[in-house]
């Protein structure tokens, strides 16, 4: 059974129960004030009537006050011969009918009383009055009225309140399912969403129509639900997105160095190899007559496949502990961290980064707002941290100068890179973050893999540090990390501000 069905058989039944107890009310109290009427008017006259009771002679021939009409018949019952009760009299309406009103026994009257009686199929209502001499019952009065016309009136009462009740049901019935319907058509709507969510054809879908009553608050809340189902459901597509391009882009990169190692260990293999007679074998494998290598040729080449093996070593050692570190960065591996004195660390960095290949000038600006200034962090990582920036400053400015400057606000402390290089375009500027993202061509062109940065912004999360990148086209460009300072193991020390001040971007580092 649906809940239309339900709810609308609840609402009839209720209405049914309410249409009963207000017609049973409703013919009570027109039932109790029509008969009421004619009772009252039976009571009054039969104060009206005089019959005159005598000891010695028992007359109770009525003597009316006024002529009765037509409706209201009298009747005297007389017990003085007999306690059943004889007929004394009747009213004229009564005699002409040939009616007579049923009567009690001596015994069974009393004063007052009022009696339904059916003759002949006509309807009479009787007030019985008692007829005492010195407290001796002689005689009964009875005074009756037609009530027709009132039984008449309350027998198509009762038919109207039934036929009425019944249509009122089945109306209600009827527009109930209408009603039920239109109501729970949200809920339609919501399931159809809901269905359509399910099968997977639109996540963008939001169910229309929010009102303020109950369904319109479902119907937000399930916008809401749909709305971080689709974010959700975008969040991991991008993020198989990046996973297929990271795979891809570390497939590439590693097999570029494996390409050259291989080769080189091909070209050791064929000088060393060599026949005595020279030949030595071309790609293809066909034997050409060649001059025959001596040692020192055989030596040479010999160093320079093995160098260019080491590099290329070197250069995959240093591509998997970048997709390591990433790779803890994606399993969310929380690096050790203590107090440490920042001045000492990026003194030892300043002194190992002039040791760095580099075309361009190293300077290290003031280091005075450091003094004093601890962090919690990890001095291996936040090195790690400084270097990235140092060595992209070395790589992408072929002349100028790479600067190291440091300022105090606060409670933080920055440290900046600022380099005179090419600069980043500014619609390069979101994606620099990502993993094995390159710039532009000239980057290109500039050995690396493009993870430094991604590492770089990983440990500043880590540190919880916040970077701020600051860049433009053959403007040089300013990295700089901001670490929370440590005050929780030592008083204030008195640390002064920093004077120096991050450059505009796309001008000259001072």
């Amino acid at each position: 059974m649906s809940i239309r069905l339900r709810l609308t058989l609840w609402y009839s039944g209720l209405l049914a129960i309410l249409l009963i107890a207000v017609s049973v009310i409703m013919y009570a109290v027109v039932s109790q004030n029509t008969m009421g009427v004619i009772k009252n008017r039976l009571a009054i006259e039969a104060d009206k009537i005089r019959v005159a009771v005598s000891p010695d002679d028992l007359d109770l021939t009525p003597r009316a006050s006024s002529p009765f009409d037509v409706i209201i018949a009298v009747q005297v019952v007389n017990y003085s011969q007999s306690f059943e009760g004889v007929v004394n009299s009747k009213s004229s309406n009564l005699i002409s009918s040939n009616f007579t009103f049923p009567f009690p026994s001596a015994k069974q009257a009393v004063d007052g009383q009022y009696r339904a009686v059916t003759l002949s199929g006509t309807p009479f209502l009787i007030y019985e009055k008692r007829l005492e001499l010195g407290g001796q019952l002689l005689g009964l009065l009875q005074v009756g009225a037609y009530t027709g016309k009132e039984i008449g009136y309350l027998s198509q009462m009762r038919t109207i309140l039934w036929i009425a009740g019944l249509a009122s049901l089945v109306l209600a019935f009827v527009i109930g399912l209408f009603l039920a319907r239109k109501a729970l058509r949200p809920i339609e709507k919501v399931t159809e969403a809901a269905e359509r969510v399910q099968s997977g054809s639109d996540l963008k879908l939001r169910i229309p129509g929010e009102s303020q009553d109950e369904i319109g608050r479902l119907t937000r809340t399930l916008n809401h639900m749909l709305e971080r189902v689709e974010k959700a459901y975008n969040v991991l597509e991008e993020s198989n997105t990046a996973q297929r391009r990271f795979v891809s882009d570390a497939s590439h990169e590693l097999r570029t160095p494996l390409t050259t190692i291989r080769g080189n260990v091909d070209l050791l293999e064929k000088v060393w190899a060599e026949k005595a007679s020279g030949d030595l074998a071309d790609a293809s494998g066909n034997a050409m007559a060649k001059p025959r290598l001596s040692l020192a040729e055989r030596e040479e080449l010999s160093r320079e496949a093995l160098h260019d093996i080491s590099d290329e070593a070197r250069r995959m050692s240093s591509l998997v502990n970048d997709l390591l570190s990433l790779a803890r960065a994606d399993a969310g591996y929380v690096v050790d961290k203590e107090p440490i004195d920042l001045l000492p660390l990026v003194e030892e960095a300043a002194r190992r980064a002039g040791f760095l290949p580099r075309k361009a000038e190293w300077i290290v600006g003031p280091l005075d707002a450091l003094a004093g200034v601890r962090v919690v962090a990890n001095r291996d990582y936040l090195m790690q941290l400084l270097f990235i920036f140092i060595e992209n400053g070395f790589k992408y400015t072929p002349a100028g100068a790479v600067r190291l400057e440091v300022f105090r606000q606060d409670d933080r402390v920055g440290l900046s890179v600022v380099d005179t290089g090419i600069g980043i375009a500014k619609s390069d500027m979101p994606r620099i973050f990502d993993r094995f993202y390159r710039a532009d061509e000239s980057r290109g062109q500039t050995a690396g893999t493009g993870l430094g940065l991604s590492i770089a912004k990983w440990i500043a999360d880590m540190h919880r540090a916040s970077l701020d990148v600051q860049s433009r086209p053959e403007g040089g460009s300013r990295f700089t990390v901001w670490l929370p300072v440590d005050f929780s193991d030592r008083p204030d020390y008195g640390i002064m501000e920093a004077s120096v001040r991050p450059v505009v971007p796309g001008t000259e580092p001072s």
